[in-house]
């Protein structure tokens, strides 16, 4: 029997060529479970649970174009790549060996596309994402350095799978992709059924908290005068160089269309940087202390740098050229070393320490962006389009139902 990754030679590489594809596998599905989480959650209580900086975090790739497929996540191919790589380990054959070598390679090309992506394209890693890269140039190391036909010049090592394995592999991929599908449409579907009825359900089930002592000047959407006469009234902490905000952003772009005449956001500048923020123990986003004080200066001029800076965000955030130009680009050069312009930014900041902690973990009830308290209830991160749109609805129906609470008709 030639040498070969699984069926010759010493054991070891066989065992960690199985090990890889576990752990491809187990990345997977936590990627997976992840994408869900991000852009379809069951609850308002669902968030993100491994965004450690601005550049390490997985709402980015969450949220961005290439999480998913046709309605079938990324991760769903890893998983199909990574179990046939741990079973090609469990049941030899070279027929095996040879298909999943070439799978192997194609997977490792797909990897490194992935991760120029990531970074260069997006500016953030996901952790998840890069358990899985890791396993799977591990993976084709092990087939190169081990695997079947490894003496037999580069087309033919590579490139010579089973067509039998193939033709069966694509059957059951074809067969799981429609399959996850199904589960993301029903899953995109719950999102304006049973889930947002309960998203509807937990918001009003939420700590009532006051304003902020100080709510901001500039606003984002604006109904009435008085911050309080709309039926839905939003303070939204946000920093303009993060990811989660721009989700948000194009969130409520779309609402405030829909609710127009409703809605009043007054937006809290809470950049995540230690040059102007002491309240929160992070310095996440550089620059982002320098934007707020160009988006402050002028209110007559926020709303169109608020939407610059949205509207071309991956430059904001990763090239400090762009943001030293913004200012001048709209005429407020005086907005970094503008006393008034840093203490007005200072002032919404520190109202942050208004909450009481809502983790153990951090000092203040105001702890990340994007935080909203929406009619005195507050929500620490990002929802879904047909959540909030079933909360707002919520709102501007109990304005219209007067006295009556329409709440109590919930039933357990």
């Amino acid at each position: 029997m030639q040498d070969s990754l699984t069926m010759s030679g010493k054991g070891w590489p066989r065992l960690l060529s199985f090990l890889f594809g576990i752990g491809m596998v187990v990345s997977s599905v936590l990627t997976i479970e992840h994408y869900y989480a991000a852009n379809y959650p069951t609850s308002i209580f669902e968030g993100s649970f491994c965004d450690i900086s601005a550049f390490f975090n997985c709402d980015s790739s969450a949220y961005s174009e290439i999480s998913a497929i046709g309605g079938v996540p990324l991760g769903y191919f890893g998983l199909l790549i990574g179990a046939l790589v741990a079973l090609g380990a469990v049941f030899p054959s070279p027929a095996f060996e040879r298909t999943n070598k070439t799978i192997s390679l194609v997977n490792a090309i797909g990897v490194v596309v992935l991760l120029l992506y990531s970074v260069i394209g997006l500016g953030s890693l996901c952790l998840l994402c890069s358990g899985f890269y890791v396993f799977s140039l591990a993976s084709c190391f092990l087939f190169w350095k081990y695997g079947i036909d490894k003496d037999d010049g580069f087309l033919a090592s590579w490139f010579r799978p089973s067509v039998k394995h193939l033709v069966t592999y694509g059957v059951v991929a074809l067969v799981g992709a429609w399959g996850f599908t199904l589960y993301t449409g029903a899953r995109q579907d719950a999102q304006s059924g049973g889930v947002a009825t309960r998203a509807v359900k937990e918001f009003y089930n939420l700590e009532v908290v006051e304003w902020p002592s100080f709510i901001s000047p500039l606003w984002t959407a604006k109904a009435t005068n008085n911050f309080e006469d709309a039926p839905i009234r939003i303070v939204e902490y946000g920093d303009l160089l993060c990811s989660d905000c721009l989700y948000l952003h194009q969130q409520l772009k779309r609402l405030k269309t829909e609710f127009d005449g409703q809605i009043n956001i007054a937006f809290q500048l809470f950049p995540l940087e230690a040059k102007c923020n002491d309240v929160v123990e992070k310095d996440l986003h550089p620059g982002a202390c320098a934007m707020s004080y160009a988006a402050a200066y002028d209110p007559d001029k926020f709303l169109a740098i608020h939407d610059e800076i949205f509207g071309n965000f991956q430059q904001a955030r990763r090239q400090e050229e762009w943001r030293a130009a913004l200012p001048g680009r709209f005429g407020v050069e005086a907005a970094l070393t503008d006393p008034a312009t840093i203490a007005l930014v200072d002032r919404m900041i520190q109202t942050g320490r208004e909450y009481e902690k809502t983790d153990e973990r951090f000092a203040h009830g105001i702890r990340s962006t994007p935080t909203m308290i929406v009619n005195n209830r507050m929500i620490i991160g990002t929802l879904p389009y047909e959540q909030l749109q079933a909360i707002f609805q919520a709102l501007v129906d109990e304005q219209d139902a007067g006295d009556r609470r329409f709440i109590e008709s919930w039933v357990e």
